[in-house]
């Protein structure tokens, strides 16, 4: 892995993580489902423009086109939608908790429904990373105060990324990145429009705070993350691009303390190490073996 490809992953892993921050600052000034409608609206129309003037098409291939419902479905709609409810009353630092065990779900979800072969690293890494989310959901429910719909929301909104994830590979190859970025962002923003119309009372409350919290996240984790994040695939595969999830946990949780003044306990800390060491042992062993014999 260069040095190019190392920045890219850390800088996708920081601004990714930050989202859930900005996030909680956000649903505390509007209604979560038609902010997040609008916020898929400008950015996917911001990126379609700029796609078009770097001359990427609207064409797509098979594989693309199904990649950008699915994705757009699953990942905008479903996922960031169901995260922007839960945060009206769970803390930031618990949905990022939540959001790291997508990679442990994947590598679960392949070897108990697709059969994949796993190391025995790779087994060890999906029960310390697991025992690790047992170790700090148990402290909080423990101190009481956390909504237990909240918490089931965001469940719900990993698995159905779990599920893109899993179902549709090669999104980014044959070209035309940002503008897939862009169409996916539209197809959240149709599902979730109709959805917020029918449910919510739509009432944004304005404030310095709240136009800088949905600036940043339109901007930062929605369309630079996303887009980094397919350059990091193109550049250096997905399952390498992969093994930079595990550092979500810790800069979730020193992102939501440092910025919103969320509580981070002992068993916060320790629950957050034993995560990033159960992902980072998952990704690593997807690595391919290199035969040490073989010049």
């Amino acid at each position: 892995m260069d040095i190019r490809a190392l920045a890219m992953g850390l800088a996708f892993a920081l601004m990714w993580s930050s989202a859930f921050t900005s996030a909680r600052i956000i649903v505390a000034h509007a209604p979560p489902l038609g902010i997040s409608a609008i916020r898929f609206l400008i950015a996917g129309l911001v990126a379609v423009a700029i796609a078009r003037f770097l001359g990427q098409s609207w064409r797509l291939t098979t594989s693309q086109a199904r990649a950008t419902v699915i994705f757009g479905i699953c990942q905008n709609a479903l996922y960031l939608g169901l995260f922007f409810v839960a945060m009206q009353t769970i803390e930031a630092s618990m949905a990022a908790i939540i959001a790291s065990t997508m990679p442990l779900l994947v590598a679960l979800a392949g070897l108990a429904i697709f059969g994949e072969r796993v190391r025995p690293l790779g087994i060890v890494g999906l029960a310390v990373g697991f025992a690790g989310v047992a170790l700090i959901m148990g402290s909080r429910l423990q101190g009481g105060g956390v909504d237990p719909w909240g918490i089931a929301y965001c469940v719900i909104g990993v698995l159905a990324l779990t599920f893109a994830t899993l179902a549709v590979r090669g999104a980014s190859s044959g070209g035309n990145v940002l503008m897939i970025v862009g169409l996916q962002m539209l197809v959240g923003a149709a599902v979730l429009a109709p959805a917020s119309l029918l449910l919510e009372e739509w009432r944004i409350e304005w404030s310095p705070e709240f136009v800088l919290a949905f600036a940043y996240t339109v901007i930062v984790p929605g369309l630079v993350a996303t887009l980094t994040w397919f350059l990091l695939v193109q550049r250096i595969g997905a399952v390498k691009a992969a093994t930079f999830h595990f550092l979500n946990p810790f800069f979730g949780v020193a992102i939501a303390a440092l910025m919103l003044g969320e509580r981070l306990g002992p068993w916060d800390i320790v629950g957050v190490g034993v995560i990033m060491l159960g992902i980072l042992a998952v990704q690593l062993s997807r690595q391919p073996v290199t035969d040490p014999t073989r010049k």
